[in-house]
């Protein structure tokens, strides 16, 4: 409807200037203290009444499922969702298709920013519902399932926009000069094709600041949404499903434009559905398992990926060794490393670092880091507000692989969340490896899991990390070095290997974050995956464009 799109065409102006200005701008603030002092209470409250009962959806279904969904923290969901069959969601999605695809792309954006502003009155629910199913800590889900992600979605939106409105919206008549004879004219128009169906495969620890971008995207270019949740982590993205279905019904479009598709982890759909001749376009937050299979086996869709990471840091030189190491010991420790931008691997020169005007020995560098990351853990109700609890068992393996692997310069410690007392909270393991032990550290070991690698010096640390990103994939370095020199050579480096670079940081940003409407989450340059968040290549293949000439 027309009136949606100019109920929010402020928000959608001021989206277009930011990603063309790639300055900050937020519209939904990140403290849970704006909201007002009745939101917090009232959210938990909403959160704690869906518990225990059906998913309240309109969606047809053959029967209700949980799913495989249960809560890190030990919480008792009981929740059960409507299931479908892939025909019948395929056919349901190709009804909505014939109608919404149509649709002026102007009443489609309005729909969306519709969506993404009741999203905004759930904040609090979604959080809740984030951190009990993914194992976040609160603010951490308050903001990666409520503010975060909606600026990645308002940020598709924008872009989606921007590329759909830069031809003309009415005939034009083309002429030709032809000399001292009449020109050559004739009347041109163009028709934006969706690509079809698009099928989101969502995250199991991030399931909306992963999902929201491609399911913008293909919504707002004409494309119905199915929208597959992993089978441990449905809420969160179960409450966007039935938010969009309401805002569709209310504008009168078909609520099956969005559906939701549940499946198990003993049966599971993502394959099925994304193999369907119907399916347009994938985008799978799947891991990087499933991510190569599709690039393999669904050559007919337009595919997004975001597979395995192993993300490096290059200690060269610093003047601030304090900061240096508060702000990594965040980095290493948040969310117990569970995150596809968190550092795994620490390069350091083995003859040590130049801090001021002295030199520190690599022994103590690593003890400083070391020290730094045991006293930022070290009472147990602040470590559970920054590690929250591990959300798959496969993730313990790996701790204790990792043990194995080195030597050991942190053991990680098991902390009784005074909250949540079953929990399954863990500190970081800090391993120590030769440069030459490429078989431990180049392969991604998702979790609470730090290598510490001794080098032969800074030229061999960047070398490794580029020899990393372009085999395994990599979403970010952080390097830290005063000299002007060794910057310019690891932006070669980061640019060759097709991985996004940080220097320096020592304050409130870390390497794990980045800003919708400026940063690139993923360069699309890499193994990493191709799902760059967000820029025009998001978005601009999810529709073509179809040309009528008629002679005059």
């Amino acid at each position: 409807m027309t009136e949606l799109f100019a109920k929010h065409e402020e928000t959608l102006k001021r989206a277009l200037a930011a990603v063309a200005s790639r300055e900050y701008w937020s519209p939904y603030p990140e403290s849970p203290r704006a909201y007002g002092d009745d939101a917090p209470a009232a959210g938990e409250q909403a959160f704690r009444e869906r518990l225990g009962k059906p998913f309240a959806i309109d969606q047809p279904a053959t029967r209700m499922s949980g799913g495989s969904e249960t809560s890190p923290y030990g919480t008792e969901l009981g929740l059960s969702y409507p299931v479908a069959g892939v025909d019948e969601l395929i056919s349901a999605a190709q009804a909505a298709l014939s109608t919404w695809g149509k649709t002026n792309p102007a009443e489609r954006v309005g729909v969306c920013l519709e969506i993404l502003s009741r999203l905004e009155d759930g904040v609090f629910e979604m959080g809740h519902a984030v951190m009990q199913t993914t194992g976040q800590p609160f603010l951490m889900a308050f903001q990666a399932g409520g503010p975060h992600a909606l600026e990645r979605g308002l940020e598709a939106v924008a872009h989606a926009y921007a590329e759909m409105t830069r031809l003309p919206d009415r005939p034009l008549r083309w002429e030709k000069p032809q000399g001292k004879r009449d020109p050559l004219r004739i009347d041109k128009e163009w028709h934006l094709r969706p690509r079809g169906i698009a099928i989101s495969i969502g995250a199991s620890t991030f399931p909306n600041l992963n999902g929201y971008p491609g399911i913008f995207a293909s919504l707002a270019t004409g494309n119905p949404v199915i929208v597959k949740p992993h089978p441990a982590t449905i809420l969160p993205l179960a409450l966007f499903v039935a938010t969009a279905r309401n805002v569709l019904a209310e504008a009168d479009y078909d609520p099956n434009t969005v559906q939701l598709a549940i499946d198990s982890l003993d049966d599971p759909m993502a394959k099925e559905l994304a193999s369907h001749p119907a399916a347009g376009i994938v985008d799978c937050g799947g891991g990087s398992s499933l991510g190569r299979w599709m690039e393999k086996n669904v050559p007919h869709v337009l595919l997004f990926t975001e597979k395995g990471r192993v993300n490096s840091v290059v200690i060269d030189s610093f003047d601030d060794l304090r900061g240096m190491m508060r702000n990594l010991s965040v980095s290493l420790t948040m969310f117990s490393g569970q995150m596809s931008t968190t550092p795994q691997n620490v390069y350091i020169p083995e003859s040590g670092i130049t801090v001021g005007e002295e030199r520190m020995s690599f022994d103590d560098v690593v003890t400083d880091l070391v020290d730094t990351i045991s006293g930022l853990l070290a009472d147990d109700q602040r470590a559970g507000d920054i590690l929250g609890c591990i959300k798959s068992g496969y993730v313990v393996g790996r701790i204790e692989d990792a043990a194995a692997s080195g030597q050991v310069l942190l053991q990680s410690r098991n902390v009784r969340h005074p909250n949540f007392p079953t929990a399954e909270v863990r500190t970081p393991v800090v391993v120590k490896v030769s440069a030459a032990d490429r078989d431990l550290y180049m392969r991604e070991m998702f979790g609470p899991i730090v290598f510490v690698i001794a080098t032969s010096g800074t030229e061999e640390s960047l070398s490794l990390a580029r020899d990393s990103a372009i085999g395994c994939g990599a979403s970010s370095w952080l390097v830290y070095t005063d000299e002007d020199e060794t910057k310019d050579a690891a932006v070669a480096a980061a640019v060759d290997a097709g991985v996004s670079v940080a220097f320096n940081l020592t304050g409130g940003l870390y390497v794990t974050q980045t800003a919708a409407f400026s940063d690139y989450q993923v360069t699309g340059a890499g193994p990493g995956g191709n799902a760059s968040l967000t820029g025009p290549a998001f978005v601009s293949d999810r529709f073509g464009v179809v040309e009528v000439r008629v002679s005059v």
